[in-house]
């Protein structure tokens, strides 16, 4: 959410910023917020004017008390009443006015960071780096629920009788698999400074405004029936949540943290062939790393966060590629976001497996995080970064190390947590 302040001043800036971000059917909110603004700056300046005068008036009927004019001082507290009705009609109109403020800002999008690609759609991201030497084996790849299947590691079919389409049952060593990667993750996040935390599955919905825009509460968010209490789509929504109302001191940061959570997640919209088995599905398990830093700093821990992503895929020996968000590719609270994607052997391509996103003080400021100074109080910036998701991520693991016999290797960094193994061997 912008500064009020921000937009009053430069408006065509605001506006040109959503041009950027090709949503032109936003732009006459700019003028609609203005306008809204100015009226809110009257209401403001009446009721100030008529509380200062209902002051003097007091002290008027006072002096008339003392004096023996009772009629006097009658008329008086005749219009000392008149003015306390117009000050409760002004302050219910000045909340209205403020709510319809409150709704647009929400609405109005994040100024994107100068660097930023200008493009209309994920199609036109941009390819930042490519990260190892993309393999494709001269034997078939399998599809990751038919490499799954050969170690009777997914059951597809009992999830569906049990909780409908897009979930799952992971058995054996590919069960094992998932939860080694994702200890593994976490002792790498720990290892780089970053400290552990399992937050709340659920949160309120002043906090699910807080951390995102309307859009993707709608087409991500599952809400508790009868309770103020939704499932998180990802831990960011709660560890950003944690901080909500919060006055740090600059000493206290930067707060660098690494969660593990279940996500839950509608995923509206029909998908395609390739986003079958566990690519794009209801409920998953992730590991993620937030930073909230001084707003100098968050430019730096950007870089930091998605480097982290690509270093832990790399020790695994799995090929990947950083991909910069387009302008109409960014969610509206993000000043700046990239994708970090691994190579499918199979397909022959990327695939995301990670996103990483600087997202400026727009969270801290709806979410009420600010920072005490020596120059004064801001607001804090926030991010947030993928460190693995599986069961995305086994899909990425399985194609990569999948070998011509059928089995796995594992990595060495993963062979500790999956107790001295070194491949897998499959069951049929």
């Amino acid at each position: 959410m912008l500064d009020m302040k921000f937009v009053r001043m430069n408006p065509e800036v605001v506006k040109e910023n959503i041009k950027k971000k090709f949503q032109d059917e936003k732009l006459p909110l700019v003028d609609e917020v203005l306008e809204l603004d100015q009226k809110n700056r009257e209401i403001k300046q009446e009721v100030e004017a008529l509380r200062a005068d209902r002051n003097k008036i007091s002290k008027e009927i006072g002096a008339c008390m003392a004096q023996g004019r009772k009629e006097d001082a009658e008329e008086l507290k005749k219009k000392v009443a008149e003015n306390a009705d117009r000050v409760e009609k002004l302050s219910a109109e000045e909340k209205e006015v403020e709510a319809k403020i409150k709704k647009i800002m929400m609405t109005i999008p994040n100024i994107i960071d100068p660097s930023v690609p200008i493009g209309k759609d994920d199609s036109e991201n941009v390819e930042i780096q490519k990260y190892g030497e993309p393999v494709v084996p001269d034997y078939e790849i399998p599809y990751h629920t038919e490499i799954m299947e050969s170690f009777n590691g997914i059951d597809l079919e009992s999830a569906g009788k049990v909780a409908g389409n897009g979930f799952y049952y992971l058995m054996g060593d590919i069960a094992r698999l998932h939860s080694a990667v994702l200890s593994y993750a976490r002792d790498f996040m720990i290892g780089r400074g970053f400290t552990y935390c399992i937050p709340p599955f659920m949160i309120r919905s002043n906090v699910v405004t807080g951390v995102m825009s309307f859009a993707e509460m709608d087409a991500m968010m599952y809400k508790i029936e009868g309770e103020d209490l939704y499932l998180i789509g990802t831990s960011e929504h709660s560890m950003i949540g944690k901080f909500i109302d919060t006055m740090l001191t600059e000493d206290q940061l930067p707060q660098t943290l690494t969660s593990y959570s279940p996500c839950f997640r509608k995923e509206k919209g029909a998908h395609g062939i390739e986003e079958r088995g566990v690519y794009r599905i209801h409920q998953f398990e992730k590991q993620e790393m937030i930073v909230v830093c001084k707003p100098e700093e968050s430019k730096k821990w950007y870089d930091v966060l998605w480097q982290n992503t690509v270093d832990l895929f790399r020790s695994m020996d799995i090929p990947v590629r950083t991909l910069e968000c387009c302008s109409g590719d960014l969610a509206d609270l993000k000043v700046k976001s990239c994708d970090v994607e691994a190579w499918s052997p199979r397909q022959k391509k990327y695939f995301e497996v990670g996103s990483c996103s600087n997202l400026g003080d727009a969270q801290a400021r709806r979410l009420g995080i600010r920072v005490k100074g020596e120059d004064g109080k801001y607001f804090a910036h926030t991010l947030n970064n993928t460190v693995a998701a599986p069961p995305r991520m086994l899909i990425a693991f399985l194609e990569n190390n999948l070998q011509e016999d059928g089995s796995v290797k594992i990595p060495e960094v993963l062979q500790p947590y999956m107790g001295g193994m070194t491949k897998l061997t499959p069951k049929k």
